[in-house]
């Protein structure tokens, strides 16, 4: 914005210039300083003021701003789901968390169902995963049913004390399954996880989802940062046929969460991290 100075305005400025120039010297008085060149400075000085004002007046607008309301700020969908904000669940009196001092052996008091990721906003829930508790066949459904006899062996050695799950289906398409296995101990849960279906995560699971026969391992679970706790990650690798399945394991203490993704052509990269790296916070 530009604004002008009336000469009526100047000349009152340059009085002000002139009322503040050196006082007399010893033996008579300073010379007087020509009215133009005050002028000049009364008139340079009083538009600095006002465009500082402006611009002030310009940055102060922008800070009180939102950034999505800020042209050029604004950031655009990178394909993340929106969830609903996310807060621990309530403890039973006197018991604390499960990476906590007094808490050795890395229990989960909170109800599990209170620890399930809750759908995402238009996603479509799934009936037979509503967030409650679930059978051990409900489980094992996932598996291919080469893999389910000794998976089912597992889980009654460990031994198994529930499972919750909750399901849906985004408009994309794309299915998503999380259940949370708990154990009778952290011990239980980690032989579980590293003798049953992944071996150690490092030479890949030995159990894999139905229909899937070739798996990659994926990185990104290294830079979720929740303290002690584990997550490893795989998609099926191609060819898979007509969608892919993507699915997650995160061991906290005494709860085994698998999470999977299916869809169509192609299960995708960003709603699958976000879903893992979420998940995996509620249970640490």
């Amino acid at each position: 914005m530009t604004e002008q100075l009336t000469e009526q305005q100047a000349e009152t400025a340059a009085d002000a210039v002139e009322a503040t120039a050196a006082p007399e010297t010893v033996g008579g008085a300073a010379p007087r300083r020509s009215r133009r060149v005050l002028w000049a400075v009364a008139r340079w000085t009083a538009a600095v003021v006002v465009c500082g004002g402006v611009g002030a007046g310009t940055a102060m607008g922008i800070t009180a701003l939102d950034r999505e309301d800020v042209p050029g700020l604004a950031t655009e969908g990178d394909g993340r789901w929106e969830y609903p904000r996310l807060k621990l669940p309530p403890l039973p009196a006197d018991r604390p968390r499960p990476f906590t001092d007094g808490n050795d052996g890395e229990v989960h008091y909170a109800d599990p169902r209170a620890l399930l990721l809750p759908a995402p906003a238009g996603a479509t829930p799934d009936p037979k995963l509503n967030g409650g508790f679930v059978s051990t066949d409900a489980y094992l459904s996932l598996y291919g049913k080469e893999f389910r006899g000794d998976l089912r062996q597992a889980l009654a050695d460990a031994p198994l004390r529930n499972i919750a799950a909750r399901g849906w289906t985004t408009p994309d398409g794309t299915r998503t399954s999380i259940h949370l296995l708990r154990f009778g101990s952290v011990a239980y849960a980690e032989e579980y996880l590293r003798g049953a279906v992944e071996v150690d995560g490092t030479d890949g699971p030995t159990a894999l989802p139905e229909g899937v026969e070739r798996v990659d391992a994926e990185s990104f679970t290294d830079d979720i940062g929740v303290p002690s706790t584990r997550a490893n990650a795989y998609r099926e690798q191609k060819p898979y046929g007509p969608e892919q399945t993507r699915w997650a394991y995160v061991q906290a203490g005494d709860t085994l969460a698998l999470i999977t993704q299916t869809r169509k052509g192609e299960a995708l990269a960003v709603p699958f991290r976000q879903t893992v790296t979420l998940q995996n916070q509620l249970l640490g």
